[in-house]
């Protein structure tokens, strides 16, 4: 269901499974498109020269894909806020899905806060954090 005011949110509901791009050839672009020059982002050889178990996706993609998932439940949210804790490294070429619960909901403001959580397919958290958005009354 696509949520377009907050009275279609209930306490509790989990928003759709999202399943991000996290090739190394998608987190590469990426990479060049930022500036970031280190190996970590391009090669999984180098990056496993650097301690990572493989090339990673950088963080800040990472929180666009939260991002990009909270707008695909409920397009006209505005996001204002995305607090992440990055546990461990989202590896590229690995398979990962970003899951969603509804923790709070405050109807007079029309806010909704969200735990967002992204595992790889070994159900490790690579990284966590809480959305808060806005909604229409």
């Amino acid at each position: 269901m696509t949520i377009a005011t907050i009275g279609d949110v209930e306490f509790g509901i989990e928003l759709p499974t999202f399943e991000p791009d996290t090739s190394l050839a998608t987190g590469t672009r990426f990479a060049d498109l930022i500036s970031w020059d280190g190996v970590r982002f391009r090669d999984h050889e180098g990056a496993k020269k650097e301690g990572f178990q493989g090339a990673i996706i950088p963080g800040i993609l990472n929180q666009g894909y939260l991002v990009a998932m909270i707008h695909n439940w409920a397009p006209p949210a505005e996001v204002v806020s995305v607090d992440t804790v990055f546990r461990a490294p989202v590896i590229a070429d690995d398979s990962h899905s970003i899951t969603g619960v509804v923790t709070d909901i405050d109807e007079e403001d029309g806010k909704v806060e969200i735990d967002l959580t992204v595992t790889n397919d070994k159900d490790e958290t690579r990284v966590f954090g809480t959305a808060v958005i806005r909604l229409p009354t």
